[in-house]
């Protein structure tokens, strides 16, 4: 019984810890900027892909969908 307690007691203080580790929602925000309300033409992307890079490009408009990471691509192969 002694291993299952504290086992229990790392896996509590561990999601305790992720919690307050989580960013907050600002800075998890990756958008995807429009030229209108269609969301035919991108005209700029501004957040983090999965891999952590910053992407920041292109201008920001009304028209937009945020949500999660952006795809991670490798960098070229020189």
């Amino acid at each position: 019984m002694h291993k299952a307690g504290f086992t229990a007691l790392f896996l509590t203080f561990f999601a305790v810890g992720a919690l307050f580790s989580a960013p907050s929602v600002e800075a998890a925000s990756n958008c995807t900027y429009y030229s209108d309300a269609s969301h035919t033409t991108v005209v700029g992307k501004f957040g983090y892909d999965c891999c952590n890079n910053k992407i920041a490009w292109g201008s920001k408009t009304q028209y937009s969908v945020c949500g999660a990471c952006f795809i991670c691509y490798p960098p070229p192969i020189e």
